[in-house]
Order: structure tokens, then sequence, then C-alpha cells
């Protein structure tokens, strides 16, 4: 055999993976091969593979016998509409996709090539965990991709897809990337499985209950995206990359749109109830007031009394977060706090600027919530929002009140502009509360108690919750008409674009974790 064939034969052997029959089973089973999803990832003819004949070094278990070319994984870099990505694919049919010494090497590989490139890094997970036959050297594996998670962290964005098993120690790098998209029906994370959990607890919970795509979507927490198929996580994945840069010294991308930047749209001045204590659905407003009306949301399921998501103005990318009155009246209670500041602090490292649109009470009161750290959640919100030094806008839409109308980027916080509607209410507690407090015993005392509340709820409105009180000591820049919230957003955008703004000297700061 001449060294060509001898190539061809390598790299047909790597193609094929765990053999035919093996990938079979991958299709039937509903999931996509690692090559496929690769394809499927990158711009077409674009990819570039890595180490694509590198072998396992294990000679013990009859493992010598075992030789598959590529070791499980499938690694390189192409382009995703036209920019560079770097990334892996774990694939299930070469051992399970466990991760040995030369499949974490790989990966590492991929990854710091990223980080001196300046690209992101998408995972697309699909193992059964460290191969066993290993030992400690797949551990050791495990722990350098966990090193370079972290070092990557904030320099290039990280996505990760959970597209099969993700089970033990393997859950850590997915948690320390910026996302993870999950698929319903085909994968898990946990840290330990259902058998374990029995033996210990005693509890009877089956894979999807314990780790499934929307257990982690709508209860931990820990996955920000839920899809049905492979096909639409790959999908996804090339969206989401389309709002985010390269890395953390790029800007944010700007896509051209044909959509007005002075567009006005006259329901938005119905929009909010002018009854105080009647919910609306602030995706209305958002997606009225982004370009093409396009708003790609993130945490979907997870504390939807808060949203979080990305969007377009005037061609710019931006991060929203919005309080959602539909849900707890838009309350901020410990995940949402969590969900929030943790988008911020994201689309701070990447030069994303934060809309925020406000419709705040206060947060949750419960034994609940302060026992579980109510004090701690709302103290990470803001710190995120305090430390972010990217461009800041909110809209005030109604409620802003007590601590939350701090913590929701008030002005005091260095946010550039506040604007707000006519019909917002700033104080530190509503009217009626506030009432019943300032004037108990002239409500005892009156002839008609419900008149005369009536009356000094009005007269407090009057004096101290409007927002005109707040726009006389410069804490909100202007009021606006709902129908100009886009107009005015866009022209706030436009004079950030030189914005410089830096924090103190240090290390790092100490977010109340």
């Amino acid at each position: 055999m001449t060294p060509q064939e001898h190539l061809a034969e390598l790299e047909r052997r790597a193609e094929l993976g765990g053999g035919e029959e093996r990938l079979r089973r991958q299709r039937e089973g509903g999931k996509l091969t690692a090559r496929e999803r690769v394809d499927l990832l990158f711009d077409s003819g674009t990819f570039e593979e890595l180490d694509k004949l590198v072998t396992h070094r294990c000679r013990d278990f009859g493992m010598e016998k075992e030789l598959v070319p590529g070791d499980g994984v499938v690694a390189g870099h192409g382009r995703v509409d036209g920019r560079p990505v770097y990334a892996f694919a774990q694939d299930f049919t070469v051992f399970g996709g466990s991760l040995s010494e030369t499949n974490a090497a790989k990966i590492v590989k991929v990854m710091d090539l990223a980080m001196k490139m300046g690209a992101p890094v998408v995972g697309l997970n699909d193992s059964g965990g460290a191969r066993i036959q290993e030992g400690v050297v797949s551990l050791a594996g495990y722990a350098d991709i966990f090193l370079r998670n972290t070092l990557a962290s904030g320099v290039v964005p990280q996505i990760s897809a959970i597209m099969g098993p993700c089970a033990g120690g393997a859950v850590y790098s997915p948690a320390i990337t910026d996302f993870n998209i999950m698929v319903e029906g085909t994968s898990y994370m946990f840290v330990t499985g259902p058998d374990v959990i029995k033996t210990v607890t005693h509890e009877d919970v089956t894979k999807e209950a314990l780790g499934g795509a929307m257990a982690h979507n709508a209860t931990s927490g820990v996955a920000h995206f839920a899809v049905p198929s492979d096909r639409e996580c790959i999908l996804l994945i090339r969206e989401l990359l389309r709002y985010l840069p390269s890395n953390n010294l790029d800007g944010a991308p700007r896509v051209a749109t044909t959509d007005p930047v002075d567009r006005e749209d006259a329901a938005l001045d119905a929009l909010v109830p002018e009854q105080p204590n009647q919910p609306y659905d602030m995706h209305d407003l958002i997606h009225a007031v982004v370009d093409d009306g396009r708003f790609l949301e993130v945490h979907q399921y997870f504390a939807q009394n808060i949203i979080c998501g990305f969007a377009r103005l005037g061609s710019r990318s931006v991060g929203i977060v919005a309080n959602q009155p539909k849900v707890l009246a838009g309350c901020l209670d410990i995940d949402a706090s969590v969900k929030a500041a943790r988008f911020v602090r994201f689309c701070d490292a990447f030069n994303i600027p934060i809309i925020t649109f406000e419709d705040v009470p206060g947060f949750l009161p419960g034994v609940r919530q302060e026992h579980g750290g109510i004090i701690r959640a709302g103290a990470k919100l803001l710190y995120a929002y305090a430390e972010a030094t990217v461009p800041k806008i909110t809209v005030i839409t109604r409620k802003a009140y007590g601590g939350a109308y701090c913590v929701m980027a008030s002005k005091h916080i260095r946010t550039d502009f506040n604007f707000a509607y006519p019909m917002a209410e700033i104080a530190v507690m509503g009217p009626e509360g506030a009432v019943n407090i300032l004037y108990r015993r002239e409500l005892q005392q009156a002839e008609d108690p419900a008149a005369k509340r009536a009356e000094l709820t009005q007269e407090f409105r009057e004096k101290l919750a409007n927002p005109f009180v707040a726009a006389s000591r410069g804490y909100v820049d202007e009021v606006i008409a709902p129908r100009m919230t886009r107009a005015k957003l866009i022209a706030a955008l436009a004079s950030c674009d030189n914005k410089r703004d830096k924090n103190p000297p240090k290390k790092h700061g100490n977010i109340p974790l």
C-alpha cells in the first residue's frame, strides 16, 4: 500500500467513526452523526479538521486492538456566515463518545486556538463520560478543558449544545460556557444519574425528569434553550452567533435593515394599562420596538418574570432585559435576579449595549425568598448593572418601586440614558401602600376612609410618584410618548458609539456569588 493509499484508508476509517452499524443506530435514534452536525454548523466547504488521524494511547483492557482514527471527537475550524468559528463534536459512535487523553487534547487544542485567534468556540456534546479504561488520565483531560473554559470566559463566546448524554464531571464544561442548548427527547445532563439517586436517597426518577431539556430549561436554569431536533439546534447556534461579536475586543455586530429608525407605533400608547395592577405582555413592547420585530429570547422557560434576549436596534446588536408584568407582576425574585445578572455580565463582557424595560413593583416578598438568599441574589443583579461599562439605556414603562428601582439600571448606577413613559410611577413604594403608612391615623379618623384614601393616593401620585418629579432631579433624562420608544432608543445608542467608561484598576471584583 502506497503512503497515499494508507492516508486515504485512515481518513476513510476516521469518517466512518464507530462503523456503519453504529452510525445507523445513531440516526435511528433521531440524532445526526458528529460529522453531519459539523457540516450543518459551518458554511459549506469551509470546515478544516484538525487531528483527524489521532488515536488513543491506552494499551490495557484490550484497547490496543481498537484504534479508531479521530478517537471519538471531530475538531477543527471553519466559517459561520463568513466569520471564523472553532468547534468540536463528540462522536457517540466511537467508544460512546467517552473522553480520553488524546480526545481531550484535541478539544484543548481547538480552544487554545480559538482564544489565540479571537473566535467563538462551539462544543457539540454527546458523550458517555470519562473513558474508564484510562482512569485518572481521562479525568485530567476534563480538568484541562475546564481550565480553558474558565480562561476563555469573557474572551471569546462559548456555546455548548447538549445533543446526547452529558453526565458526571462532563457537565461542568457546558456549565462554565455562556449558553447551553438542549435537544428535547435525546439529551440529558446530571451530576449523578437515576440509579445512584435511587440508591442514596431512594428517589425514583427518570433521566428525562431528572436532567432532560425542559428540566434544565424550566426548573434548574442550567440550559438556556430547548429545541426539538439536532438540526434546529445547529440552526439556533448559527442564529445566536449572528448577534455576538467574535471576541471581547470586537464591537457588537451590525446587520442591515430596512426598518426605519424613526418608525413610531401608535399602538404602544395604549399598551400599558391605566390601572397599575392590570398586567400586560412586555413581549409586545419588545417586538414593536426592535428591528423587524425579531427577538431571540434567552432562558425563555426559566424565571419568566424577567425577559432576557438579543435583538437589533438601528442595525446594532443589543441585549434586552425586561420585567414581565404578566408573571408575578414583574417582581424580582431569586431566579430572575440571577438570570438577568448573568445575561447583563455576558453583554458587558462582549461589548453589547444593554436595553432595560422596567416595570417592577419590587422584590418578591416571602420567607422562602428571604431564606433562599434574595438579598444575595438581588445584589448580583445590582452588581452586574453597576459594573457594566457598555452603553446602558433604560425605559421605565410603569412601576419602578423601592430597591428594585435602583437595581434595574437606574441613573445612579451609571446608566447613560433613562427614559420614562408619562404613566410611570417612581417611588419608594406604591402610592396605596405609602398612603396606608403615612396617613394611618387620618384614615382611621376619616368619616369616609375609602374616599379619603383615594384622595390621598392621588395626591401622593401627583406629588411624589410621577416621572416628572424624577425628571426634575435629572434621574430621568426625558419623559417620552410610548410611540417614540424606538426612535429614542436608536438615537441614544448612536450617541453612545464612542462611549469610554472603565472600572477602578483591580484583579477582579467580588460579586456576591
